[in-house]
C-alpha cells in the first residue's frame, strides 16, 4: 500500500474507532452477558434467536451510550477522564452523535420486532427511553439517588431475553431483574469514590459529592447486603437448586467481605477492589444459573 494510501485510511479507521466508542462497548459486554445467559436459563433458543437478540441488544444500549456522549459533551469536556472521547474532542459532531444514537435505538426494535417479537422489542425501547431520557436528561444531574432509580434502565437485557426466547415474563424474569438493579448501586458507587473529584468539578450530584465518602461506603454496604438478600429469593422461590446456591453464596459473601473492608478502611484500593470484583460478581452468577438450569 502506498503511502497515500496508508495517510487517507487512517482517518477512516480513526472514524470508525469514534463511533464504536460512542457506543460504549466496555459497558455493554456485561449486558450482553446477562443477557445471552437470561435465554439459556429460560428455555432452548435457537443460534439464530440468540444472535438476533444479542445485535438488537448492542443496538439498543450502543444507540443510548452514543445519545449519554451527545447530552453529555458539556460536562465530559471539562473531566480528564471524558474530555479525549469523539464528541467533546470534536472527531465527532454532536449532531452526528445524536443521530447515530437514535437511529441504533430505532434498528433495535426493529431487529428484536422481527426476529424475536414485539415483547422484546417494546422492553428494549423502554430500556433505551429510560436510560437517555430518566438516567441522563432527567436524573443525573438533579439527584443523588440518579443511579439508583436510573439503574432500572440497565438491568433490562434479562427481561428482554425472557421475552425473546419465552415470548412472556415470569416471576424468574422479574428477579434476574431485581438482581441486576440492585446490583447497580454499590458497583457504580465503588467508580463514583474513585471519580468523586471530577464529578464534583462539574456538578454532577453523585452520592460521595453530595453526601460524602463515609456515608457512600455505609450505602455500598447496605445495598450488598440487600443484594444478598434479593440473589437469596430464587433459591427460595424453587427457581435454581444447590449449583446457583452455593456460587451465590460464595459470591455474595465475597462481596460483602469486600464492601466491609471498603467502608472501614475508607480507601481508593478498596473501593477499585470492590469496583472489579462486582463485574465478576454478576458475570459468575449469570453463568451459575446456566450451569444449574442445565445440570
Amino acid at each position: 500500500m502506498s503511502s497515500r494510501s496508508v495517510a487517507a485510511a487512517a482517518p477512516r479507521w480513526q472514524v470508525a474507532r469514534d463511533y464504536v466508542a460512542l457506543t460504549k462497548p466496555r459497558v455493554q459486554s456485561l449486558l450482553l452477558l446477562t443477557t445471552i445467559t437470561t435465554m439459556y436459563v429460560a428455555g432452548d433458543p435457537s443460534p439464530g434467536l440468540v444472535l438476533v437478540t444479542l445485535l438488537g441488544g448492542a443496538l439498543s444500549a450502543g444507540g443510548a451510550g452514543a445519545v449519554n456522549h451527545w447530552y453529555d459533551r458539556d460536562i465530559d469536556l471539562q473531566m480528564p477522564r471524558t474530555a479525549d472521547r469523539p464528541v467533546p474532542s470534536g472527531r465527532v459532531s454532536p449532531a452526528a452523535a445524536l443521530i447515530f444514537g437514535c437511529v441504533l435505538g430505532l434498528l433495535a426494535v426493529a431487529v428484536l420486532w422481527i426476529g424475536a417479537n414485539p415483547l422484546a422489542a417494546a422492553l428494549s425501547a423502554g430500556g433505551f427511553l429510560g436510560y437517555v431520557f430518566v438516567y441522563t436528561v432527567w436524573l443525573k444531574r438533579r439527584t443523588p439517588q440518579n443511579i439508583v432509580i436510573g439503574g432500572a434502565a440497565g438491568a433490562m437485557p434479562p427481561l428482554v431475553a425472557w421475552a425473546a426466547t419465552t415470548g412472556s415474563l415470569n416471576g424468574t424474569a422479574l428477579y434476574l431483574f431485581a438482581i441486576v438493579f440492585f446490583w447497580t448501586p454499590p458497583h457504580f458507587w465503588a467508580l463514583s469514590l474513585l471519580m468523586k473529584d471530577e464529578y464534583a468539578r462539574v456538578g454532577v450530584p453523585m452520592l460521595p459529592v453530595v453526601r460524602g465518602e463515609h456515608e457512600t461506603r455505609k450505602q455500598i454496604l447496605l445495598y450488598s447486603v440487600l443484594l444478598y438478600a434479593v440473589t437469596q429469593l430464587l433459591f427460595s422461590a424453587d427457581g435454581f437448586g444447590l449449583i446457583y446456591l452455593f456460587a451465590s453464596l460464595v459470591l455474595n459473601a465475597v462481596f460483602i467481605a469486600l464492601a466491609v473492608r471498603l467502608y472501614r478502611r475508607a480507601d481508593r484500593r478498596s473501593a477499585l477492589r470492590l469496583y472489579l470484583f462486582s463485574l465478576a460478581f454478576l458475570a459468575l452468577l449469570f453463568a451459575s444459573m446456566v450451569a444449574d438450569a442445565r445440570l
